[in-house]
């Protein structure tokens, strides 16, 4: 009789003790989305989180007459992320025939180094530490992940501040022989981030400042060979590189439309046909930062 009393009340008050203990591992188990240990790993978390991205590629068959931008509009994706897990698309021409891979959203492949955390990829990428953790499939140490996203400079999005860099880079407005951003590189068939634009122009052809500002550098710059960095408000910085001479100094306050050298092959052009390689960057917590010049340009056109 003593002991069906015992097992009675323990059995009345289990459901008390047990809810206290669930509200206790809630609060250990699961942190706040956002913190820098959310990557911690447990078994409920890994059974409602959705699937890796990486596991949920499509396959798609090219077919005779497809382009590589009729494909990835297709599936709603831009092309360079079709190029970038896709090394047989990295070719003059499309393989017909052959299966590519379709990821579930934009992003890029990447391999993870030893010694490199999800939270370092987060904040190398410019990706809230939440939105990796669960397109990974809440995976704590994965060796290849899935960065989401269409453009993954890091130090968080700029903004054009088109009242600062009113000016183009040349006496006229010319041809964009190798554009901003991730894309399939022209010559040596790799899927690269170019930090600004190669702009077809005569070599001798005036360089300009797009803008007032302070030249923070004139000189050899490795592969960009003579170059010149002009510092301008706002926190906005201009890049002209592959110069073939250089007509200001360090330190000089200019104008915009100050000629600042001429279109020359100094450095390690990435093409052979002359240009101005030019580039806009930000001040960011993580240095200068290239910036899209799309903006800028836009209203000139």
């Amino acid at each position: 009789m003593i002991l069906d009393r015992i097992l009675r009340s323990l059995t009345q008050f289990l459901p008390y003790y047990l809810w206290c203990f669930i509200l206790i591992g809630e609060s250990v188990l699961h942190p706040p989305v956002g913190r820098a240990d959310l990557f911690i790993r447990d078994t409920e978390t890994e059974e409602t989180c959705a699937a890796p991205a990486l596991s949920r590629l499509k396959r798609h068959r090219i077919a005779p007459g497809e382009t590589l931008s009729q494909i990835a509009s297709q599936y709603n994706l831009i092309p360079a992320t079709l190029l970038g897990i896709n090394p047989n698309l990295r070719q003059p021409q499309l393989p017909v025939g052959e299966e590519i891979v379709i990821p579930p959203y934009n992003g890029i492949r990447v391999e993870v180094q030893p010694g490199t955390t999800l939270q370092d990829l987060a904040n190398t990428y410019d990706v809230r530490a939440d939105v990796l953790f669960e397109a990974n499939g809440c995976q704590s140490q994965p060796r290849v992940v899935f960065i989401p996203g269409v453009n993954w400079s890091p130090g968080g999005a700029a903004t054009p501040e088109l009242e600062v860099l009113s000016g183009y880079p040349l006496p006229s407005i010319t041809e964009v022989l190798l554009s901003y951003g991730w894309q399939l590189h022209p010559t040596v068939g790799e899927v690269i981030f170019h930090s600004g634009m190669d702009l077809v122009a005569e070599i001798g052809t005036p360089v300009l400042s797009v803008g007032e500002g302070i030249v923070a550098f004139a000189g050899q710059r490795g592969s960009y060979g003579n170059a010149v960095v002009v510092n301008h408000p706002s926190g906005k910085q201009t890049r002209y590189a592959h110069l073939s001479e250089i007509t200001v100094q360090t330190g000089q306050q200019l104008q915009s439309g100050a000629v600042l050298g001429k279109v020359g092959q100094t450095g390690k052009p990435d093409l052979e046909q002359s240009h101005l390689h030019f580039e806009i960057r930000y001040s960011s917590p993580l240095g200068w930062v290239a910036e899209n010049p799309n903006p800028y340009f836009a209203k000139q056109q």
